[in-house]
């Protein structure tokens, strides 16, 4: 499923009671994936030229010529990854400077943070540049859906209430001891 088809966007939809049904809510209507993978793409980009890897008692420091850039580039794209969650009209502009970002790490950033920042970055960018909020007629659809479904706890309360009301009353069980020297004696063919 895509957002541009998830059920109802959240200004529509019937207010949740839990946390996590409040935040689907707001996760389906913006380009969360693509800005969670740019957040994500800057953070080796961002790290790599700044750090120090200890083997044993050798230190490795990778810092190069271009730290100045890998700290803008992986800024900008945590940036924009943030931008398109809250204003997923930019979504088009964030993508393409996403996607030019992560491009220029390569040369900048030792291979775009090895290869772990270069891509998440490639796919956030395709993924923000390809989201689509829900049009009129798909608002409209997801409205009238909404309207027909209930939450589940009245439709079990009316759906128990309907079985329990056509079933006639029934005896009582026999308990197991009562039943159990019957049943033996059917079994041998005895007469009691």
């Amino acid at each position: 499923m895509t957002t541009a088809t998830a059920d109802l966007p959240p200004e529509h939809a019937a207010p949740s009671v839990s946390f996590a049904g409040r935040f689907r809510n707001w996760r389906r209507s913006r380009p969360f994936w693509g800005g969670l993978l740019a957040v994500v793409a800057g953070l080796p980009i961002l790290y790599f030229p700044y750090a120090h890897l200890h083997l044993g008692d050798l230190t490795m420091a990778m810092s190069t010529t271009a730290g100045a850039g890998s700290l803008v580039i992986g800024i900008l794209l945590m940036v924009l990854g943030v931008s398109a969650w809250f204003q997923p009209g930019s979504r088009i502009f964030c993508g393409v400077g996403v996607t030019i970002l992560t491009l220029i790490s390569i040369p900048v950033s030792n291979l775009g943070g090895f290869l772990m920042g270069l891509i998440p970055g490639l796919i956030a960018g395709g993924l923000l540049c390809a989201w689509t909020p829900l049009t009129a007629d798909q608002l409209v659809a997801a409205t009238e859906k909404a309207a027909k479904r209930r939450p589940a706890e009245q439709q079990l309360g009316e759906n128990w209430a309907a079985r329990t009301a056509d079933v006639p009353a029934q005896a009582e069980p026999a308990p197991v001891e009562q039943a159990a020297p019957a049943a033996t004696a059917e079994a041998t063919g005895e007469d009691e």
